[in-house]
């Protein structure tokens, strides 16, 4: 038997796979059963109703996806009367999104959410800061050490900070969630594209740029998994192109400690299923009695270095 627990600042995991934020939802329950999971997470959440972007939201590029649905909510109300109450007859911990304008709005709904039966709050902090001209919070350190702070301040639940792609500041962006006080970091999400139809030199988004998702932002969201992994010292949550379990495997070694999945879900609805038996298979092929005998195993530089040295000595 393979061991396919981890812990994530406290909260423990039957196995690392779990869903990406807005690419999973009550109605899988009629496809497998959701307590094969490792967490449940919720699509990303506002305090108010929200009716997301214009059409069309979503498009196929070079088999990845891009999408601009927007974050449509039905509100906080909603989810506490009808969520909630649903995923409360699962064992698997249920892991809430939330999203907001400004820090403020973003700790307010912090603390609504904060009720029994969610066990941890996914903080998108890749969305629009209205009070930073429209740039997401995870862009810069400040803004995000700013919005991490107050959402600390207005909770108990563990923190799970979303970071974003689009930016040049990866680890330090990562450090200053750690010191405002996240318990894990979630990377990636989306990477800022676009896409045109050269028939009608239109963009094929309603909203002109939407966020590149699938195979083609793995190299990235890989990369940026190494980094946070390298520059903090909580768990890293991988996540980015996952479609097989070559590539949850990959995240692991690379640091993180457990993975989402998205887009391939809505190509394939029980693909994360296949990536859990696959992986507790490749695990026992490997002679490796825990998946925590993966994490951070990955040979860098300056590893390398250390053995060369190793060997070299007398």
């Amino acid at each position: 038997m393979v061991d396919l627990s981890v812990d994530i600042s406290g909260l423990k995991l039957k196995n690392p796979i779990m869903p990406a934020s807005g690419t999973f939802s009550e109605d899988l329950a009629e496809v497998f059963d959701l307590d094969r999971l490792g967490a449940h997470v919720t699509k990303t959440i506002t305090r108010g109703w929200r009716d997301g972007n214009p059409t069309p939201r979503v498009c196929e590029v070079n088999g990845s996806m891009l999408n601009s649905i927007g974050i449509p909510s039905k509100g906080v109300g909603a989810f506490i009367e009808k969520v909630v109450p649903f995923y409360a007859h699962y064992e698997t911990p249920l892991v809430v999104s939330i999203s907001g304008n400004t820090a403020d709005e973003f700790a307010t709904l912090c603390s609504e959410v904060s009720v029994p039966g969610v066990a941890a709050i996914e903080v998108n902090i890749s969305c629009p800061n209205i009070e930073e001209d429209g740039k997401a919070f995870a862009i810069r350190p400040s803004s995000t050490h700013d919005v991490m702070r107050k959402l600390r301040a207005a909770t108990d639940l563990p923190l799970w900070a979303k970071l974003t792609p689009n930016t040049g500041e990866t680890s330090e962006v990562a450090r200053a969630a750690e010191e405002a006080g996240a318990d894990a970091l979630v990377v990636a999400n989306t990477i800022l594209s676009m896409a045109i139809d050269i028939n009608t030199r239109r963009p094929k988004l309603g909203n002109l740029m939407g966020g590149l998702s699938g195979p083609s932002l793995k190299p990235i969201a890989l990369r940026m998994a190494y980094q946070c992994a390298r520059a903090t010292s909580i768990p890293v949550i991988g996540c980015g192109g996952i479609s097989t379990v070559e590539d949850v495997i990959e995240y692991l070694i690379a640091g993180a400690s457990a993975v989402q999945v998205g887009t391939a879900t809505f190509i394939h609805p029980t693909i994360m299923l296949s990536l859990i038996d696959g992986l507790e298979d490749w695990l026992s092929n490997q002679g490796l009695s825990s998946v925590k005998d993966l994490i951070g195993t990955v040979i860098d530089g300056e590893q390398d270095e250390a053995v060369v040295f190793m060997e070299a000595a007398p």
